[in-house]
């Protein structure tokens, strides 16, 4: 019987070590698996229809990278750990898409996880948890769902492009991995081109009203790539440093090339945060500016009728005794003296450079 998580959220508690439980919410897709199989001279690509058809692989001398899609399969992933004698920790972080990105090492064996991050088409950030087992002669991929970024991989392999057909399943673990992080520069890009767009909402004269939102979406948005993002960079280095017998001297050339690639990012995801958290700060300045204004145009109306209504107070007053209200001019007088006090009130306004 399958052993499936009812959400992504829930825990699951009272299990023996090594229960191998999906936590993800990716239960609607079917298993698929495929296999390339290649050397210098040779190269084979199947799809197979059942997770044994893939056991007659691992004591090919070729290398071979087994591909499955499907974590929600979990009778599947402890059949082919069963056969390749992994731990059953290895199967249980297999399955348990909250795992962080890390790195452990085995005698037979290398087992790395890490997070796929992409953008579906209404740009919300996706995360897919996938989990890499590389032993001397393969390496086995185990991803969430169909869609991935390794499609250039594919490509290299079936017209032995590159290097990756005269090299082992140690470069071809880095190849991997090397795309995994390649696509995190797209993304950086497009996180970018949304906090430019906030920015210039920012700047308008009416902010979307939904601007709080969105800056608040963003923010947890980086928060959610530095997560997966950073403790990779301990992954690679400690695989560039590793004295393991399956990471040769050349493929370590390549991993610290791919370290710097992961420093990078991992600097523009700050870059991108500090930016971010300065939104919320430009808004609430914005707001406060045009707040300023508006006081400001009505703090000036008000000092400019504050003697004009004074004006009006004294003469609107009921006694028989004030001289000028026997005037014959006296209410064009009083309407000139209005007149010239509103017209100097603003001179002055202008003068100080409130206006």
């Amino acid at each position: 019987m399958k052993k499936t998580a009812s959400s992504p959220a829930e825990k699951q508690f009272g299990l023996a070590p090594g229960t191998v439980v999906y936590t993800g919410n990716k239960t609607s897709g079917d298993l698929y698996i495929e296999v390339f199989d290649y050397d210098n001279d040779f190269f084979e690509e199947k799809e197979l229809n059942s997770i044994e058809e893939a056991f007659k692989y691992s004591d090919s001398e070729p290398v071979t990278w087994i591909n499955i899609n499907g974590l929600n399969h979990t009778e599947a992933i402890e059949k082919i750990g069963e056969h390749y004698d992994l731990h059953p920790l290895i199967l249980e972080d297999i399955a348990n898409t909250d795992q962080r990105p890390k790195i452990e090492e085995y005698e037979k064996y290398l087992f790395v996880v890490l997070k796929m991050l992409y953008f579906d088409k209404d740009e919300k950030l996706c995360m897919e948890h996938i989990s890499f087992v590389m032993g001397n002669t393969y390496v086995i991929s185990f991803q969430e769902a169909d869609g991935d970024v390794f499609d250039s991989i594919r490509n290299r392999i079936r017209l032995g492009k590159g290097r990756v057909r005269s090299m082992g399943s140690d470069y071809l673990l880095y190849a991997l991995m090397d795309s995994v992080v390649d696509n995190y520069f797209n993304l950086i890009e497009a996180m970018g081109d949304k906090i430019e767009e906030l920015e210039d909402d920012l700047f308008e004269e009416k902010p979307n009203d939904d601007i709080t939102y969105d800056i608040q979406s963003l923010k947890r948005e980086v928060l959610k790539i530095r997560r997966a993002v950073f403790p990779l960079r301990e992954v690679v280095n400690r695989i560039e440093k590793s004295e393991h017998y399956l990471i040769t001297e050349k493929t370590q050339f390549y991993l610290r090339d791919l370290y710097d690639h992961i420093i990078q990012v991992s600097e523009n995801i700050e870059i991108y945060r500090d930016m971010t958290w300065g939104l919320m700060d430009m808004y609430m300045t914005t707001i406060s500016n045009k707040m300023n204004e508006v006081m400001k145009v009505l703090t000036i109306m008000s000092s400019i009728f504050i003697p004009l209504t004074f004006l009006a107070g004294i003469y609107g007053m009921n006694f028989e005794n004030i001289p000028e209200l026997k005037l014959k001019y006296g209410y064009y007088i009083l309407w000139g003296v209005m007149i010239f006090v509103f017209l100097g009130l603003l001179y002055f306004f202008k003068r100080k450079k409130w206006l």
